[in-house]
C-alpha cells in the first residue's frame, strides 16, 4: 500500500504517504490537519521530528478547540490553512460569507482511501491506466459554523516519487451562498527556510529562463494575471536544499496543471519555516458557490528528488510523457514537418506551397504544415480571424484539393488554426460583437490587432466545436497547430451577471478545456500541437490534449539551446517542437551553421521552418542527410532519459540571459540514454567558442558501468579521433570524454554510443 493509516500511540490517525523513496506525513492536533514532514522513506513516524510548540508573542491561540497558549495556527506546520483564525501567513482557503466575514476553521472530519486515481471533473490531470499504479487519500475538513467541507486529495504513486494534490470545496445544501477568493490546490509547510527557489521566467522569444535565489523572510512568488500560463512566468517552482545541484541533494518540485492565472508562492515566516502555496491566482478570482455546489481546483504534481534537479526532471518526464499526454500519438514517433511560415508568411499561392512540398518530399520530410493566411481575407494579421472559410484566391481548389496535391507528393498535410481569437475586421465580429471579451461602454484593447473570443460562454464554445469539426472533416488533415497569440484584457462577459464577473478568467479556461477535449476526442488520429507565440502556454494541462508544443517563436539555435534545456527542467523532449530555420535567423539575425541548427533541433520533436526552394543543391543534399540521421535517433530522443551534462546556468545564482550570449558558461551539453542503457546520444553546443581552447572533459551519466560502448560519430567535423573507437561505461561516467573545440565542428559535436 502507498498509504498507511496509523493510530499507534495516538488518539487520532497519522497518514503515511509512501512513494518508493520518500514518506509524506500528515497528522492532526487539536482538530487541525498538520504536516509532519516529507523526507526519505520511513515505515514508522513518532512525531519527534516536529518542531515543539512555544508561546510566541503576537501569535494567538484557538483555545475553543482545546488548544493551549503554546499552540497557534500562526506557528504550526499546516496542510491547508484558512484565513482569519490566528494564522497570519497567506491562506490556502478564504471565502466571503453571507454576513461579510471571511474567517473559517477547517477541522479534521474523516478520510477515505480509494484505489487508483479518480479524474478531475472538467480539468486535465495525471491519470493511471490501472488501479495498481496509485492510491488516493481523501481527507475531509469541515468548518463547524458554515458547514463548508474542504476535501484534500492526495494521489500517491507506487512506482514513482510523485504525489498529486487537488482540493474540492463543498457548500452544504443548507448553507448560504459564499464567494471563494483563495482556493489553493495545495499548501505545504516545511520546517526550514534553508532553501533556494528555482523559477522559470522570461518573455516572448526567451521563455523559461531559470532563476535561482535564496529564500529570505517574506513572500517570494511567481504568478500570472494574463489569462494564460504565459511566456513571462511559469506554473512551476522548485525548492533546493543547501548543497543541491544538478546531480546531488534534495529537491522538491511543484508543477501546476493549469493554463490560466496562477500563483506559485513561497513564504518564509518568523519561525524560519516555509509555506508553499500553489493554485489559481486569487487576485483575479472570485467564485460564487451556491448551496449544494462544488468547486474543484486544478492539480499540483509534487516531486521529491534525492539526487538533484536531474532526477526530479526525469521523474516529471516519465510521468508527463506517459500519464499526462494521451491518445494515439502519445507513444509514437512524431513525423518530421516542414512549416511554410518562415518560408512564405502570408504571401503564398497553391503553386508555391506545392513547390515547397516537392522539395520537402525529396529531403525525406514527412508532413507539410500550412500556417496562417489560408482563410477569409487573411493577407496580413489585421483581419479575418474568426472567418474560417478557405481563401480561394490563394488556394483555388480549397483545402481538400491542396491536401491531396501534397499527399500525392508523399507528405501528410497539417493545418494552422487560432480558434480563440477574433478580428474586429471580420464577418464573425460584425455578426456577434458580444462574443468577445469586453467591458460594456469601453472600446476593447487589441493585441496583434485581434480580440479574444469569450470561451466562458457555452454557446460560443459550441459554435467553435461545430466550426472546427467541419474544417477538420473537410480535408485529409493529420496534424493541427493550435495557436493563441495574445493574452486576455477587458475580461468581462456579456453572458454573466455583475456578481459573477470574477469567474470569467476561470470559466474561460474551463471553456478552453471543453473545446480541446471535444475536438481531440472527435479526431483521435489527429496530431495536435499547441502554440502561443511559441511557448506562451506551455503547461502540463495542455499536454493532456496536445502531446507537443511549439517551444518558442525564437528559432535561433543558440537561443534555443538555452530555452530547450531550461524547458527540460519539467518537460520531456517528446513535448518540445524544435525546427531548423532559415539564416540569418528571423528573430536574432544570427548566422548559425546548418549542423548547429540540426544538433539543437534534434533534441526534441524535429522539423524545418525555411524556404527549401531557395536553397542551393548542396544544402538540400545536407538537409536530406540530416533528416535521415534524425529518423535513426528520434525514438531514443522521444523515450530516453535526459541528462543535462553541462548547463549554461549556475545552480548557485540567477541566470544572466539578457546580456551577451546569455550564459554563464561557454558550452552546453546533454545526453539521451535508452531505458536499457544500450543506446545513447551525446551532444555538445559551443555557445561562445574561443581561439586556442584547452577543451573540457564531460562526465556522462546513466550508462551501464560494466558495459563497453562503440562510439559512432554523428558530427565531429573533420575530427577522426572518435571514429570506430570503444570506451567503457564506467570510464565515460567517472573519467569522462575529452573534447577540444575545432572550428570544423561548426559549434556542435554529436556522438552515438552503442553498447557492444
Amino acid at each position: 500500500m502507498s498509504i498507511i493509516v496509523s493510530t499507534e500511540g495516538r488518539n487520532t490517525p497519522v497518514f503515511l504517504l509512501h512513494t518508493p523513496a520518500s514518506s509524506y506525513i500528515i497528522y492532526t492536533e487539536n482538530g487541525y490537519l498538520c504536516h509532519g514532514g516529507w523526507f526519505d522513506r520511513t515505515e514508522f513516524w513518532s512525531g519527534h521530528c516536529v518542531k515543539r510548540h512555544t508561546d510566541m508573542g503576537f501569535s494567538p491561540n484557538p483555545s475553543e478547540y482545546g488548544a493551549e497558549r503554546v499552540f497557534s495556527l500562526d506557528t504550526i506546520m499546516q496542510e491547508y490553512s484558512s484565513a482569519g483564525r490566528s494564522d497570519f501567513r497567506a491562506p490556502a482557503f478564504k471565502a466571503f460569507f453571507a454576513d461579510g466575514s471571511h474567517s473559517a476553521d477547517l477541522l479534521y472530519n474523516t478520510y477515505r482511501i480509494i484505489p487508483g486515481k479518480p479524474p478531475l471533473k472538467g480539468l486535465p490531470s495525471v491519470y493511471v491506466e490501472n488501479n495498481d499504479e496509485a492510491d488516493t487519500l481523501e481527507i475531509d475538513l469541515k468548518d463547524p459554523l458554515s458547514g463548508i467541507t474542504v476535501t484534500l486529495s492526495y494521489t500517491v504513486f507506487s512506482q514513482r516519487d510523485v504525489i498529486c494534490r487537488h482540493t474540492v470545496i463543498s457548500n452544504p445544501d443548507s448553507g448560504s451562498t459564499l464567494t471563494l477568493n483563495h482556493a489553493m490546490s495545495a499548501c505545504i509547510d516545511f520546517p526550514s527556510a534553508s532553501f533556494s527557489m528555482l523559477q522559470l521566467s522570461g518573455a516572448h522569444c526567451r521563455e523559461r529562463v531559470p532563476f535561482i535565489r535564496q529564500l529570505v523572510p517574506g513572500v517570494q512568488e511567481v504568478s500570472s494575471r494574463r489569462g494564460a500560463s504565459s511566456h513571462q512566468q511559469h506554473p512551476f517552482i522548485a525548492l533546493l536544499e543547501e548543497g543541491a545541484t544538478e546531480t546531488q541533494g534534495t529537491v522538491y518540485g511543484f508543477s501546476l496543471v493549469y493554463s490560466g492565472n496562477f500563483l506559485m508562492q513561497a513564504e518564509t515566516d518568523q519561525c524560519f519555516t516555509t509555506r508553499i502555496l500553489a493554485g489559481i491566482n486569487p487576485e483575479t478570482f472570485f467564485w460564487k458557490l451556491e448551496p449544494g455546489a462544488l468547486f474543484t481546483t486544478p492539480e499540483v504534481v509534487m516531486v521529491r528528488s534525492r539526487n538533484g534537479l536531474g532526477e526530479m526532471s526525469r521523474t516529471y518526464h516519465d510521468l508527463y510523457r506517459s500519464r499526462m499526454c494521451r491518445g494515439q500519438w502519445r507513444d509514437k514517433d512524431r513525423p518530421i514537418v516542414i512549416n511554410n511560415w518562415e518560408a512564405t508568411y502570408f504571401a503564398f499561392t497553391g503553386e508555391k506551397l506545392c513547390a515547397l512540398a516537392e522539395k520537402a518530399a525529396d529531403a525525406g520530410i514527412e508532413l507539410f504544415v500550412l500556417d496562417d493566411g489560408w482563410f477569409g481575407e487573411r493577407d496580413d494579421d489585421f483581419r479575418s480571424l474568426g472567418d474560417w472559410t478557405v481563401n480561394t484566391n490563394k488556394i483555388p481548389g480549397g483545402l481538400a484539393a491542396l491536401a491531396n496535391d501534397i499527399r500525392e507528393k508523399g507528405l501528410a498535410f497539417g493545418l494552422w488554426v487560432e480558434p480563440e481569437m477574433i478580428s474586429e475586421d471580420s464577418d464573425l465580429y460584425r455578426l456577434h460583437p458580444d462574443w468577445c471579451l469586453r467591458v460594456p461602454g469601453r472600446k476593447p484593447v487589441t493585441g496583434r490587432s485581434q480580440l479574444v473570443i469569450d470561451l466562458s460562454r457555452t454557446d460560443v464554445v459550441d459554435y467553435l466545436i461545430n466550426t472546427f469539426t467541419q474544417i477538420f472533416k473537410s480535408a485529409p488533415i493529420t496534424y493541427v497547430k493550435w495557436d493563441f497569440n495574445r493574452h486576455l484584457t477587458d475580461v468581462a462577459s456579456t453572458a454573466l451577471p455583475a456578481d459573477r464577473q470574477g469567474e470569467v478568467f476561470h470559466r474561460f479556461v474551463l471553456g478552453l478545456y471543453r473545446l480541446m477535449d471535444t475536438l481531440t476526442t472527435r479526431f483521435p488520429n489527429l496530431l495536435f500541437e499547441s502554440c502561443s507565440g511559441g511557448g506562451g502556454r506551455y503547461d502540463p494541462a495542455i499536454l493532456q490534449y496536445m502531446p507537443q508544443t511549439w517551444t518558442s517563436d525564437n528559432t535561433d539555435a543558440l537561443s534555443r539551446t538555452w530555452i530547450q534545456l531550461a524547458t527540460s527542467i519539467v518537460y520531456p523532449a517528446s513535448t518540445m517542437s524544435c525546427h531548423v530555420s532559415a539564416v540569418p535567423n528571423h528573430q536574432t539575425g544570427r548566422n548559425a551553421p546548418l549542423m548547429l541548427r540540426f544538433a539543437v533541433a534534434a533534441a526534441g520533436t524535429f522539423g524545418y521552418e525555411l524556404d527549401l526552394t531557395r536553397l542551393p543543391q548542396q544544402e538540400l543534399d545536407n538537409i536530406k542527410s540530416l533528416t535521415q540521421q534524425y529518423k535513426q535517433i528520434r525514438t531514443l530522443v522521444r523515450t530516453g532519459d535526459l541528462y543535462r551534462i553541462k548547463t549554461p546556468w549556475h545552480i548557485s545564482g540567477c541566470a544572466d540571459y539578457a546580456g551577451g550570449l546569455f550564459g554563464t558558461g561557454d558550452t552546453a551539453s546533454w545526453l539521451y540514454v535508452s531505458k536499457e542503457a544500450d543506446d545513447a546520444l551525446f551532444t555538445v553546443i559551443w555557445l561562445m567558442p574561443g581561439a586556442n581552447p584547452s577543451g573540457c572533459s564531460y562526465r556522462l551519466q546513466g550508462l551501464d558501468p560494466n558495459a563497453r560502448y562503440k562510439i559512432i560519430p554523428i558530427w565531429t567535423g573533420k575530427d577522426t579521433l572518435y571514429t570506430d573507437t570503444v570506451a567503457g561505461g564506467a570510464e565515460l561516467m567517472h573519467a569522462g570524454i575529452h573534447i577540444t573545440y575545432q572550428p570544423s565542428y561548426e559549434q556542435c559535436f554529436m556522438l552515438r554510443l552503442k553498447k557492444i
